[in-house]
């Protein structure tokens, strides 16, 4: 028998191991030697879809539908399949504008708007509160369970806990504390939380583990494995097992919902594209990740016929887990998965409330004081603001746990949530892949899809708990019969879910792509169009700044929202007292900065507030004709690039093949191979290879993200091709075959020395041979271009130009320095990026 005052000691010895876990993430992280910058980690904080509804409610619905269950990993599977064309994609432009949050992106995506940005919030909020009250229910109900035990008693007849005597409540106050430590303990430009992310890694482990340490204990200690405990199953009578339960329209639903869930759900959103530190981690979650749901679903149908064998179909199944061990006797197995069920409901919560607290601060909180005009320092307010808003999240889901959770399952709890988040799924997809979305149809489909979801998914869910009647239900308001919530204009036949899904979605993108095309989008609208839509096209940015700002005004801004400290780092070298105009690169990077700290909505404000952005007259209109026509310009020449290659450069590659094929039927032929004829096809073949790589490297040019897509060691390899073809000298390019862990800045600042140091050599040194050295030491960079021509003096040519300004000036932007050494064999140039600062690693 497991004693109370043992299970309590337990549990808070498993949070104890998560905050020593956390705390040594953050330290790692401090000192510059991240946990978290490996792929496997990220897989698996990917894994935090897992929660108690996969680990106790997945059984009990494979009891009751069989194998469709399996829709719950399903769906993930087949979207993270599809992670290099969506997920990806999301991360991408979230790191090039510092996203923080799903309500930050639609804001973004559709003109920066705050109303929009708080209209997100609001419905994540409202939607994923059943979400956190599943976990909270899961926590109780399994306590109460395992500390009656050996005795097996169905949460049915547990009754009601007093408050006070409510674990989920001090579950709630704990889990809040912890995430306040981990999740708001300093404002963050980048909203990172590697302590937290290592938790939850662990976690995702612990809950696998005690998981499939149940299935493998059930399978073959109770039965002979699979085909007994299946054998015995069917034999009892219990087929349902081994039929897929629910309809096709259920089934398919379904899959729709997890697929949306494993982007859309807000804690998924932090984990997958806020905590990213490297998009190229994506690859291996599309693998790792449904690996991992495929071990944690094998055991589920084999749970789920012991329990029925054991307990017979009137018996709770979402506790079977947990039972059919107890019930067995294994007071061992029985506490490990308590502690699994304990940490797949403890990293949801977790990292939920740390994903809502930031949207409600950034997207509503903010956005409203900035309105009214607050005037005093907003870093610490953000920092109390998101404390309160995680207390005020976990009370919010222990409410509503003691007035409605009592009435339903894991699952329907589950799904309900998964279907509110659903709703953002045609902003962010019409957002990724339509131009033509606008604000005002993302606000009406919004509005008229939640409603809708509301209507026919929460209501009734409130009517089992007695707050709706239920008249309400089998009638509709007033005696309407088409208007039932569970039987909405007359349709039948479909189960509430996928009832519910079926409406809000048709009503969401229907009024989303309706409103849209009946409207235009606003100038700015149409600006984020292109940044979003094309962003694996297009590294640039139009700049929408029409008035001056001065530095001094930016940093003021930066220190009200960061505190000083972080505004004089974010502004570098720039000095934070001038009074002159800033160019339009820093107020963008200040913009950038701050939507970090404060959303999308909030930084256009506060930027607004000092730049002063009027009402547009002739010249502003010019400007934005102006800023409509670089975007033009870079969509021309990305189409340009593309039609080349497919042209000219496949033309050129199959001369180059063709020639070959003629040279090898000469000498086949018995041709002379130094008579005049085979010269000049050996000659053709030559100029045609020279033009095929004159032609590449000229692509890798005119394209707008050949060095975002390529990576710094491999564009330093095509631009050199392109040089030594054209100038006739030999380049040798060292460098490693893979893509070296460097921010954008310093790719694109580091390949700008390499170019300028190569044409320098060509232009004044007459080389014969230039080699360039790409390698990294310990956690830094350096890069050498060495050349055998005619050396210099450095120090004259310090103050006769030569581009050595320009480098120096590239390498201190980043935190890196220049060396040159010259004499009479020749001229290196050594570009070193130290460890310290190489950087902003990805």
């Amino acid at each position: 028998m497991l004693q109370t005052w043992f299970l309590v000691t337990v549990s808070v010895a498993y949070l104890a191991v998560l905050f020593a876990i956390a705390f040594y993430g953050d330290r790692r992280a401090d000192a510059g030697r991240s946990i978290v910058g490996r792929g496997t980690i990220y897989a698996l904080s990917l894994a935090v879809y897992a929660t108690s509804w996969t680990y106790y409610g997945s059984v009990g619905r494979a009891a009751s539908t069989g194998v469709s269950y399996l829709s719950i990993y399903l769906g993930p599977t087949i979207m993270l399949a599809l992670g290099w064309l969506v997920l990806r994609r999301i991360i991408h432009i979230s790191h090039r504008h510092r996203i923080t949050s799903l309500a930050d992106f639609v804001s973004a995506r559709y003109g920066r708007s705050a109303r929009l940005g708080g209209l997100v919030a609001a419905i994540a909020v409202v939607g994923v509160v059943p979400y956190i009250a599943l976990q909270l229910k899961a926590v109780s109900t399994t306590f109460e369970i395992i500390r009656r035990a050996p005795a097996i008693t169905p949460s049915s007849s547990l009754g009601q806990v007093p408050v006070l005597e409510d674990t989920a409540l001090y579950v709630a106050l704990l889990l809040a504390g912890f995430t306040i430590l981990f999740g708001t303990r300093h404002l963050d430009a980048t909203e990172r939380h590697e302590g937290m992310v290592t938790a939850i890694a662990f976690e995702s482990v612990v809950k696998l583990v005690a998981f499939v340490a149940a299935g493998i204990a059930v399978t073959w200690g109770l039965y002979d494995g699979f085909g007994d405990l299946f054998g015995q199953a069917w034999t009892a009578g219990h087929t349902e097992l081994f039929t897929l339960g629910d309809s096709t329209g259920t089934w398919v639903w379904l899959n729709v919902l997890s697929l949306f869930a494993i982007v859309l759900l807000p804690r998924q959103w932090q984990v997958g594209v806020v905590e990213n530190v490297d998009e190229r981690h994506v690859k291996q979650a599309m693998w790792m990740t449904p690996l991992y749901m495929l071990l944690i679903s094998v055991f589920v149908l084999p749970i789920a016929a012991a329990g029925l064998l054991r307990f017979g179909d009137g018996a709770e199944a979402d506790t079977f887990v947990l039972t059919v061990p107890m019930a067995a006797g294994m007071d061992a197995l029985a506490l490990l998965v308590f502690v699994g069920g304990l940490s797949a409901a403890t990293g949801m919560i977790i990292v939920e409330t740390v994903a809502l607290s930031t949207m409600v601060s950034n997207s509503i909180v903010v956005p409203m004081l900035l309105r009214r005009g607050y005037p005093g320092r907003l870093a610490r307010l953000i920092l109390v603001t998101r404390r309160l808003s995680i207390v005020f999240v976990m009370l919010l889901g222990y409410a509503y746990f003691r007035l409605a959770g009592e009435s339903a399952a894991l699952v329907s709890m589950g799904l309900v949530s998964f279907a509110a988040v659903a709703q953002f799924a045609p902003a962010i997809l019409g957002g990724l892949f339509w131009k033509g979305g606008t604000r005002d149809g993302v606000v009406v489909g919004l509005v008229a899809g939640f409603g809708v979801w509301t209507y026919t998914l929460l209501l009734p869910n409130f009517a089992a708990t007695g707050w709706v009647p239920t008249a309400f239900l089998e009638h509709g308001p007033f005696g309407i019969s088409a208007l039932r919530p569970e039987h909405l204009l007359g349709v039948n036949g479909m189960d509430n879910i996928s009832h519910g899904m079926f409406w809000s979605m048709l009503v969401n993108a229907g009024c989303y792509v309706v409103v849209s095309l009946l409207g235009r989008p606003q100038a700015r609208e149409q600006a984020q169009a292109v940044l979003f839509v094309d962003a694996l096209d297009d590294p640039s940015r139009p700049r929408l700044w029409r008035s001056r700002v001065p530095v001094c005004a930016l940093h003021d801004v930066l220190a009200r929202s960061l505190g000083r400290r972080a505004a004089a780092k974010a502004l570098g070298p720039v000095d934070p007292t001038s009074t002159k105009d800033a160019d339009p690169e820093l107020v963008h990077h200040v913009e950038t900065v701050l939507t970090g700290a404060v959303g999308a909505a909030s930084a256009r404000i506060m930027l607004t507030s000092v730049a002063g952005e009027e009402q547009l007259g002739v010249e502003e209109v010019m400007e934005m004709l102006d800023e409509a026509s670089q975007v033009a310009a870079l969509e021309e020449r990305h189409r340009l690039a593309r039609e080349l290659h497919d042209s000219v450069s496949q033309a050129l590659f199959s001369m180059t093949l063709h020639t070959r094929a003629v040279e090898l039927a000469l000498q086949k032929q018995g041709g002379d191979p130094d008579g005049p004829v085979a010269r000049g096809i050996t000659s053709l073949r030559g100029l045609t290879q020279d033009a095929l790589a004159e032609m590449r490297a000229s692509l890798f040019q005119l394209r707008p993200d050949g060095l975002r897509e390529d990576g710094l060691a491999e564009a330093i390899r095509k631009q050199s091709a392109a040089i030594a073809s054209r100038e006739g000298v030999v380049i040798a390019v060292e460098a490693p075959g893979y893509r070296l862990g460097l921010d954008d800045r310093a790719e694109s600042e580091l390949f700008r020395v390499v170019q300028e140091a190569v044409h320098n050599a060509v232009k004044h040194a007459s080389p014969r041979r230039i080699a360039i050295t790409l390698r990294e030491e310990g956690d830094g960079v350096v890069i050498e271009v060495a050349d055998d021509g005619v050396g210099f003096d450095p120090a004259a040519a310090r103050a006769h130009g030569m581009g050595l300004v320009s480098m120096r000036e590239r390498m201190k932007r980043i935190g890196g320095g220049l060396v040159i050494d010259s004499g009479p064999a020749g001229s290196t140039v050594r570009a070193v990026l130290p460890p310290a600062t190489a950087g902003a690693r990805r």
